[in-house]
């Protein structure tokens, strides 16, 4: 992958910039810029200084006006910064005349998450979609690379060096981006398959949803005992785990855990990642986790319901659970997220509490599935039929020698008195799938 600009192996010091017009966007502009410097701190940058700035209207040179950039420069300068990092969306240009009024690097918050994102992909699908995002930020940012190349060669129409090698350069990340794309659609067809293979002895699956560093990882880990990577750090993980649990009443499940949203994701990783977050398209209902203890977490909440709505996920069912309650110092603050979300759950996974009530309300959620089978029941087992009729819906029904075949949707805490009797997999679509 082409690097947009040169970079030393360590950043010393930044300054952090965030920029607003309107007054009542002053609180979460403040907010956002504070999870940007855990952002940073992610990438293990020092950040001497934030600076949140009040602004009339975008400019198109800095974004905001040139009295106010000369300062932002000054101040980075008097700190001795060598990068500035803004947690507004800058265009190409403005980030190349960013660099060129404060002769250092300069770098937005898309870059920022594209660089925690490719310093953390483990995967091979993971290193796929980090390369993808990170190609398709950097393609109309060339420029910048190749600013220090002079326009040479004469002649009526003759073109310079550096713009020779940038077309160049431009030609070969645009048949990279084709090709990853095109090695990520092989990702998911894998991962459709595996899928598929899942839904032949069917399991139900519940996909763990949320902001990042709720908690995520960990619920998977206390409830499955899975070894998965548990870290207090923003994005710990971007690749999606699935592990079964054994439900009270032995009905199996599949947990998956998906990579964590967060404000202001860029669009380029909303669309990268479609293939790990289709998890949570195509489960049977959603496990949505929540960080009690965080002052914005109706903030969070709202951001990853757009995400989901975005993959058309968010009409599933869903069960709400707020983790972290040992954090909470405000016993006020309990009592409010009740009053709005009066069916959720409240646990600590670290301590313990509340995990007992979850699994049983996640039980509940199991039981209120149900799911298409085709079964082979023996001529003798009559009362299998009858229970079939009494439970759940008989669609189609064989008579044959010694054996009754039988399409029937069930609901999913029967599955375990029927599993025996399942007829193996068809390869046509809709062979043991989940019916909502």
């Amino acid at each position: 992958m082409f690097e947009i600009k040169a970079k030393e192996k360590m950043v010393e010091r930044a300054l952090l910039v965030g920029a607003y017009i309107d007054a009542d966007k002053k609180g979460d502009s403040q907010s956002l810029l504070e999870e940007l410097e855990e952002l940073v701190d992610t990438l293990g940058i020092p950040v001497v200084e934030r600076k949140l700035i009040s602004h009339r209207e975008n400019h198109a040179r800095y974004l905001i006006g040139s009295g106010k950039a000369q300062e932002m420069v000054d101040l980075a300068k008097a700190h001795q910064c060598d990068v500035l990092i803004f947690d507004n969306e800058l265009t190409p240009s403005q980030q190349r005349n960013w660099e060129q009024l404060a002769g250092m690097t300069v770098a937005d918050r898309q870059e920022i998450i594209l660089d925690i994102f490719g310093a953390r992909a483990q995967t091979r699908e993971a290193r796929i979609q980090v390369d993808l995002a990170r190609m398709q930020y950097s393609l109309p940012r060339l420029t910048r690379a190749w600013s220090h190349l002079g326009q040479q060669g004469g002649g009526i129409g003759a073109k310079g060096e550096g713009e020779s090698q940038l077309e160049q350069d431009k030609r070969k990340i645009r048949l990279q981006i084709d090709q990853l794309k095109r090695d990520l659609e092989q990702v998911r067809s894998a991962r459709a398959t595996q899928r598929k293979d899942r839904k032949r002895a069917p399991v139900p699956n519940a996909a763990i949803v949320g902001y990042t560093n709720v908690g995520k990882s960990s619920l998977l880990r206390r409830l499955t005992g899975a070894d998965v990577l548990v870290e207090n750090k923003l994005f710990a993980t971007l690749d999606t785990t699935t592990r079964k649990i054994a439900l009270p009443n032995k009905q199996p499940l599949l947990l998956t855990d998906t990579v964590g949203f967060v404000r202001k994701l860029p669009h380029q990783l909303v669309e990268a990642f479609n293939a790990t977050l289709e998890e949570a398209a195509l489960s049977d209902f959603l496990i949505h986790v929540l960080d009690a203890s965080q002052t914005e977490v109706m903030e969070f909440y709202n951001t990853t319901m757009r995400v989901l709505s975005d993959l058309g996920a968010d009409t599933k069912q869903m069960l709400v659970v707020f983790n972290k309650i040992d954090k909470v110092t405000d016993p006020y603050a309990i009592n409010t997220l009740r009053r709005h979300f009066p069916d959720a759950v409240f646990v600590s996974v670290h301590t313990g509490d509340g995990m007992d009530e979850l699994v049983e309300r996640i039980s509940e959620f199991v039981a209120r599935g149900t799911m298409t089978l085709e079964l082979c029941l023996p001529a003798a087992r009559a009362d299998l039929l009858a229970r079939l009729h009494r439970d759940g819906t008989v669609r189609e029904l064989n008579y044959e020698e010694g054996a009754t075949r039988v399409t029937a949707t069930i609901p999913t805490r029967s599955l375990e008195i029927f599993a025996p009797f399942l007829m193996p997999a068809k390869s046509g679509p809709g062979a043991g799938a989940l019916a909502h």
